[in-house]
Order: C-alpha cells, then sequence, then structure tokens
C-alpha cells in the first residue's frame, strides 16, 4: 500500500459516529460443491497453469457479482 505524506487530512470522526459505531466480525468464505461441465474447468485449470484455478474462478464470479449489484 503506498502512503502520501502530503495527502489531505480526512475528516474528524466526533463522537455520535463512535456511539454508533460498530464492531463486525470478518465474513467467512462458504465451502461449496459445484458441479462444472468439463470444458469450464479445462478453461480455467488451463488459464491456471494448473494451480490457482479455483482462486481465478472465485475471482470472476466476484466480478460479476460487483458489476450486477444494484447502485
Amino acid at each position: 500500500m503506498f502512503h502520501d505524506p502530503n495527502a489531505p487530512e480526512g475528516e474528524s470522526l466526533d463522537a455520535e459516529f463512535w456511539a454508533k459505531a460498530k464492531i463486525e466480525g470478518p465474513k467467512r468464505p462458504r465451502s461449496v460443491h459445484l458441479k462444472l461441465d468439463p470444458d469450464v474447468f479445462e478453461f480455467f485449470h488451463q488459464q491456471a497453469g494448473g494451480k490457482g484455478h479455483l482462486t481465478k474462478m472465485q475471482a470472476v464470479l466476484k466480478a460479476y457479482v460487483t458489476a450486477h449489484k444494484n447502485p
């Protein structure tokens, strides 16, 4: 991550903000069983060079969700 010491200072958060703030733990990923067509599996497996194909599939699904979320 890049830190710019000349960046403008952000807004100050007052007591009202902190009174309403909630601490939320990280969301855990769900493990699922998924049947894929052989050509779909092979595409991602080849793109990843054999390793990391599930990570590539996750990235594609996440991009799809981001693109289709309501603004």
